[in-house]
């Protein structure tokens, strides 16, 4: 340590020891803990000599040492006064170090604070959207269901030209709120009861009819019956109609022998 640098640190720490002597004085009923270092031991321990030689790590985790024993000194009035001694005597071996390291900790406190923040606001997220699915499937549940059986996994409302979709548990998963069905017509309408689904044809098209295409062909009797994508607007020939976006809804849900009730 150069003669200059051993200058700049004599007069501080000739101030702590003044304030050492002063504040070290016992006072009356006070007792100090068995296991803490008292002040002396403590002014003992802050000494240039023992930072000269380390490097700027070592002498960081050799100041948290002395800090740490510091704090346990039964006496909160010199408590900072000697952790300004050390930090004073470092800062005279490593200028700037104990900046360094307390702006590294902020640093890493931010960031830790930031994580935390963002760890929050994603699970206040997935609570709102949990919240937000439950609220739907609760709007799902309480519609009438009519006779439709828990155990069915497509229900048909022909009357009320409606239908959905179930899960194992008998849980409306899919609404599709306007469909359509056979015509009111002798051999047209649709026929109720229950059926299973008995095969599927994406891109289907009703030779019968023209070649009139029928997307997403699900059908349910072995005569031709079908759900499909059609116009709700219009009556079909027996299947049922859905909009795309429920033909594709009961396409990815529906599987060979799964329950379909009609009534």
């Amino acid at each position: 340590m150069s003669k200059n640098n051993l200058t700049k640190v004599a007069a501080p720490l000739a101030a702590v020891a003044v304030s050492l002597s002063l504040l070290a004085t016992p006072v009356a009923g006070a007792q100090t803990l068995p296991s803490a270092p008292s002040v002396e031991q403590m002014s003992s321990q802050i000494q240039i000599g023992k930072f000269l030689g380390l490097s700027e790590e070592q002498a960081w985790a050799q100041r948290n040492d002395l800090i740490k024993q510091i704090k346990t000194i039964n006496n909160p009035q010199v408590i900072p006064v000697l952790e300004q001694a050390v930090d004073n005597t470092v800062n005279a071996v490593f200028p700037g170090l104990v900046a360094r390291k307390n702006a590294e900790i902020r640093a890493e406190q931010e960031r830790l604070e930031r994580e935390h923040a963002a760890q929050v606001a994603r699970e206040q997220a997935a609570a709102q959207e949990a919240a937000r699915i439950a609220e739907e499937q609760r709007k799902r549940n309480e519609f009438d269901r009519g006779p439709c059986p828990r155990d069915a996994d497509a229900c048909v409302d022909i009357d009320r030209n409606r239908s959905w979709l179930q899960d194992d548990n008998g849980n409306v998963t899919h609404v599709a709120e306007w469909i359509s069905s056979g015509a009111r017509t002798p051999g047209l309408a649709t026929p109720r009861g229950a059926f299973n689904v008995q095969y599927k044809v994406k891109d289907e098209v009703s030779r019968e009819f023209g070649n009139a295409p029928m997307p997403y062909a699900i059908y349910f009797t072995n005569t031709g019956h079908a759900f499909h994508e059609g116009s709700p607007a219009y009556d079909s020939h027996g299947c049922i109609h859905l909009q795309h976006q429920d033909a594709v809804a009961y396409w990815n849900d529906l599987q060979v022998g799964d329950k379909v009730f009609i009534f």
